[in-house]
């Protein structure tokens, strides 16, 4: 059986319940679900994105099928990067 796996990108600039809410209905219908914090280039943030990252792990933790991590640059580009370790059942 193939697993479900979704990337749900985002600022999280700060972090929201609304964000929390769609992690807790997307890690419900995925098998895995990577939250990625995005860097962001061109406006001033509130939070650095380590303190992001650091900040999407705490909210996901609760959830064992849930990643949190941070990527710069295209989505896409983010998206095939990650193409390999999804094909591998990890």
């Amino acid at each position: 059986m193939t697993k479900r796996i979704a990337i749900y990108p985002g600022t999280f600039d700060p972090v929201t319940f609304g964000h929390l809410d769609v992690l807790e209905r997307a890690a419900k219908m995925f098998d895995k679900v990577i939250i990625s914090a995005a860097a962001s280039l061109n406006k001033t943030a509130l939070f650095s994105l380590e303190e992001r990252v650091e900040l999407l792990k705490k909210i996901s933790g609760k959830f064992k099928n849930v990643q949190a991590e941070s990527f710069s640059g295209l989505l896409v580009d983010y998206a095939k990067s990650k193409k390999p370790a999804l094909s591998s059942g990890d």
